[in-house]
C-alpha cells in the first residue's frame, strides 16, 4: 500500500496512524473543525501541516479516488451490483470479470 484516499468521515488520528503503520500514506481531507493538536500521533499533525501548507498537492492525491469511485459507479450501472456467485473464489472471478467487460466496453467507445 501506497496512498489512501478517503473522505472526511474517516479523517482521525487512528486512522492517519494505522496507513503508516502499514508503510502508506493516507490523504484524508480534515474537518473543519480539526486542529494540528497531535495527542500522541505524530502522522496528524505532520499530515495536517502538509494539508494546509499545500492543498493543490494534497487534493491531486486524494481526488485519484474520484476515478476509483467512478469506475465503481459505472460497473455497478452497467452490470449491475449483486454478486451471485456462492463461491469466494467464483465471487472473486465474477467480479473480475466485471471490470474486464467494463475495460472492454470504455475501449470500443
Amino acid at each position: 500500500m501506497v496512498e489512501v484516499s478517503a473522505d472526511k468521515a474517516y479523517s482521525s488520528r487512528d486512522n492517519y496512524q494505522v496507513v503508516k503503520d502499514v508503510g502508506g500514506r493516507a490523504f484524508i481531507p480534515f474537518k473543519s473543525n480539526a486542529t494540528g493538536k497531535s495527542k500522541g500521533t505524530g502522522i496528524w499533525r505532520k499530515m495536517f501541516l502538509y494539508f494546509q501548507l499545500n492543498q493543490d498537492e494534497f487534493y491531486q492525491h486524494y481526488h485519484k479516488r474520484s476515478n476509483v469511485e467512478s469506475t465503481n459507479s459505472m460497473v455497478k450501472a452497467k452490470f449491475g451490483d449483486k454478486v451471485r456467485s456462492r463461491n469466494a473464489v467464483a465471487r472473486e472471478n465474477e467480479l473480475l470479470c466485471k471490470f474486464i467487460a467494463h475495460n472492454i466496453v470504455v475501449l470500443i467507445h
